[in-house]
């Protein structure tokens, strides 16, 4: 880890898209000099489960898993963060010891907020208090969503799924495909999707053979979204 030059909040092009997008520039300044930034190289840990939190963290650039260790080291990955989301707001919240690690997955540049100093921010602006609020219940919905998908859906529909949710989030439009933005290892896929790395090999050879993905090098690409959705069994 190394720490990194600042970059002001009211300057940073992930603003918009963060918890911290209908803050004035007065507040944004004043978190500007209240944070640290840090550089993490891939395999980097930012916390670790079972630790207490002491802040806030905010991503700038790179990505982040959150991923749950069992009693027999096995990792399940809860979600992936990229910039603009914030990391550890649960815990802070709850008061809680963290319940997942966070590891980064792609060189990032991180922002860290003291506890007591986000507290103040959010009790002199409830703009922000709203939009963390919404953001914890949209992260519950996703979780449900998830813990429904593990049930009610076989591999292929959760692989075909999570391939849709990548592209949503990360997906890259370029010559008639969607390119993910984003580096998988198929030992992370099949930890999000709770499956064997091989069941995950098998699946993604049997979507190429369809036309529905193509890979180049590490890059994964979506070629027929429609379909996908038919695989995945969604209706949106």
């Amino acid at each position: 880890m190394d720490k990194s030059r600042i970059i002001d909040c009211e300057k940073c092009t992930n603003k918009e898209k963060s918890v911290f997008c209908g803050l004035e520039d007065a507040p944004l300044s004043s978190i500007s000099h209240n944070k640290v930034m840090n550089n993490y190289k891939k395999g980097h840990t930012i916390f670790f489960q079972g630790n207490p939190p002491f802040g806030l963290f905010c991503i700038n650039e790179g990505k982040v898993k959150i991923a749950k260790i069992g009693n027999d080291g096995k990792e399940s990955i809860i979600r992936i963060a990229g910039p603009g989301d914030v990391l550890g707001h649960r815990s802070l919240f709850s008061r809680e010891n963290y319940t997942a690690t966070a590891t980064v997955i792609e060189d990032a540049s991180v922002c860290f907020i003291d506890k007591k100093f986000i507290y103040k921010v959010l009790h002199d602006e409830p703009s922000l208090a709203i939009n963390m609020i919404q953001k914890l219940s949209r992260e519950m919905g996703i979780a449900e969503a998830r813990s429904t998908s593990m049930v009610q859906k076989n591999v292929c529909e959760r692989l075909a799924e999570l391939l849709l949710s990548l592209m949503k989030a990360y997906g890259v439009q370029e010559e008639g495909r969607w390119r993910l933005n984003i580096k998988l290892t198929r030992e992370e896929i099949a930890s999000i999707i709770g499956t064997a790395n091989e069941t995950v090999i098998r699946f993604i050879s049997d979507f190429k053979h369809e036309g529905l993905i193509e890979q180049e090098g590490k890059t994964l690409y979506i070629l027929d979204e429609k379909r996908l959705l038919q695989f995945a069994n969604l209706n949106y």
